[in-house]
């Protein structure tokens, strides 16, 4: 019998209307393991995090039924509501109240409910050396702030204002990032991962500047979701072919490996913006037709897409863009040597 699961014939004692647009209607999200009798929701906090949890409990070091002290954990800014929080078919991969649980609960919290936040809201700054370049360059001037919730499985990063969420007239810069390591903190050249970030990075410090909001979603996705130790053994694959990296084989090496191409799901992707309120994408920093395909089947206008400029591309990421340019990434012109990639429609990934 899993414990993330109720009993058969078990009633949650607090009942969720899913899409209500008052928290006290709505109800809390009551995930502990302390009492599972108490549980009205299937899952974990701390998502992938929870079996370090487990093993810390079975090696004694923590406590199973410790209830956190969240005393001066608010919110650093606010966030929300938005009207898409009350719409049942919007968000349904996250709890849009899950950062102001002790204000939206708090009389089931008197009650001695144990309910916790699954996302935290702060504030810090980051250092990136692109973007110490472009401000070197001129192309940006210093005015950095930066808004940091960690959200279960991803981390957003507004730029700029996060009172302008949620109006129409605020203009919207956003990248979608998918994780990859061995690119976004070490820097291989094998990618266009890190680059495409810090480009979208700059784009939403622009965009901030100019009185907008920039977005970006850093999402735990490594190597489309295969993992990285897949990832690595593609990139062997690869590099040791006949006739060595070629475009029209990259998306069959993924496959010869991990059995399909890409095993992302991004129809939940576009949640987050939902709660963040956003209707319109002015900028979207991203030239995967697998992200911009739920963004707008959601019901998110994209004004235009933003492509990664050709001087940010590594020499030996040529192949990885010139594969996905065929298969459908956003580009105006589709490269001669990635033909079979095309015909095969295969998906892609930043």
């Amino acid at each position: 019998m899993l414990t993330s699961h109720p009993r058969p014939g078990q009633v949650p004692p607090l009942p969720i209307h899913w899409g209500a647009a008052e928290p006290a209607i709505r109800g809390p999200v009551v995930g502990t393991l302390a009492d599972p009798a108490a549980r009205n929701a299937i899952g974990t906090h701390a998502g992938a995090y929870s079996l370090y949890r487990a093993l810390a409990v079975a090696a004694g070091q923590l406590d199973p039924g410790h209830r956190p002290d969240l005393t001066n954990t608010a919110p650093a800014v606010r966030i929300g509501p938005f009207p898409q929080w009350a719409d049942p078919g919007r968000i349904v991969s996250l709890d849009p109240w899950g950062h102001l649980v002790g204000e939206a609960f708090a009389r089931a919290l008197a009650d001695g409910w144990d309910i916790r936040p699954s996302i935290a809201v702060t504030r810090a700054r980051i250092n990136m050396p692109e973007i110490v370049q472009a401000l070197g360059a001129g192309r940006l001037r210093p005015d950095l702030s930066v808004f940091l919730p960690p959200i279960g499985g991803m981390s957003v990063y507004l730029f700029g204002d996060p009172a302008r969420l949620g109006r129409p007239e605020t203009r919207i810069a956003c990248r979608i990032h998918d994780e990859c390591n061995g690119s976004d903190v070490f820097g291989s050249d094998i990618c266009t991962c890190r680059p495409y970030l810090a480009h979208g990075v700059e784009v939403c410090i622009e965009t901030a500047q100019q009185g907008g909001v920039g977005v970006i979603v850093y999402n735990r996705k490594e190597g489309r979701a295969l993992g990285e130790v897949t990832k690595f053994l593609v990139y062997n694959a690869r590099k040791r072919q006949v006739g060595g990296d070629r475009a029209d084989a990259y998306f069959l090496r993924t496959e010869c490996v991990a059995g399909v191409s890409d095993m992302r799901f991004q129809e939940l992707m576009p949640d987050v913006l939902h709660w963040l309120g956003i209707a319109r994408i002015d900028r979207l920093v991203s030239m995967s037709n697998m992200k911009f395909q739920p963004i707008v089947e959601s019901g998110i206008e994209v004004v235009e897409r933003v492509p990664i400029p050709d001087a940010l591309i590594p020499a030996d990421a040529s192949v990885e863009m010139d594969a996905k340019k065929a298969a459908g990434y956003f580009a105006t012109d589709v490269p001669e040597a990635a033909e079979l990639a095309l015909a095969k429609g295969r998906g892609l990934e930043e």
